[in-house]
């Protein structure tokens, strides 16, 4: 009962973190980045995904080009809250269908960040390429990986950044709303649940990895845990008891 309630509270509020002052991304040891990122698919997984790391002079490079479409990637920009911070840390994986849609707005903005538009203009930006159908939503089912250890962002219940374990699966489902599938606040986090990334297009049905699997994850992917922890303490999550 103590490892369940610790994680639950864990993968839901975690850590509140405070205001990154300064904006300017911080690139990330390549080794630890490629690692990360990977962390965001099933083992069995990583050896055939294709990585991308982020140069923060000039962009997501990619560093291996894999087999089975599927590619990964730490997000560091979260586009639609149109506030920079250098404390933003999502590692993700996208199918081939997302791979040729959603993860272009991803690189996009990171690129059109570090060349010097600012951050409202930036979402304004996205938004018009989204009207003007230069970017378009998957045209097919698909699924975004998310089960890394940690991730830090923007979250619910409260939006405010938290670091946390999340492990999570996000189905594409644009302009899809929880009144479609009779969901609300009171189906997070154990429930299905849709999150909007700013725009209807962007909207996705997350699943959360049962408490089992989130408790192996943690456990097995200590030696990162520890490594991103050293390397930035907002990358700290408390001890889970076992």
């Amino acid at each position: 009962m103590k490892r369940a309630t610790m994680l639950l509270a864990a993968a839901t509020l975690a850590v509140a973190g405070a205001y990154a002052a300064d904006t300017t991304i911080e690139q990330m040891p390549p080794r630890l980045e490629m690692q990360y990122a990977l962390s965001a698919l099933p083992p069995a997984m990583r050896d055939q995904a294709t990585v991308y790391l982020l140069d923060p002079k000039s962009g997501y490079q990619l560093k291996r080009k894999g087999t089975s479409g599927v590619t990964c990637l730490v997000e560091r920009t979260a586009w639609e809250h149109a506030d920079f911070r250098n404390d933003i840390y999502v590692p993700l994986c996208y199918d081939a269908a997302g791979s040729k849609t959603y993860l272009k707005v991803i690189m996009d903005a990171a690129a059109l960040r570090i060349q010097g538009l600012p951050p409202a203009a930036l979402k304004a930006e996205i938004e018009k390429r989204y009207r003007e159908k230069t970017y378009q939503a998957p045209d097919k089912p698909g699924v975004s990986y998310m089960v890394a250890p940690v991730m830090r962002t923007w979250m619910l219940p409260d939006w405010q950044v938290h670091t946390m374990p999340m492990q999570h699966l996000m189905f594409y489902a644009p302009n899809l709303t929880d009144q479609d599938i009779g969901s609300g606040p009171s189906s997070f986090p154990g429930y299905p649940f849709v999150f909007k990334e700013g725009i209807p297009e962007q909207s996705y049905m997350i699943q959360l990895a049962g408490e089992a699997e989130r408790v192996r994850i943690v456990t097995e992917e200590k030696p990162l845990l520890d490594e991103l922890c050293a390397y930035r303490d907002v990358l700290c999550i408390p001890h889970i008891q076992h």
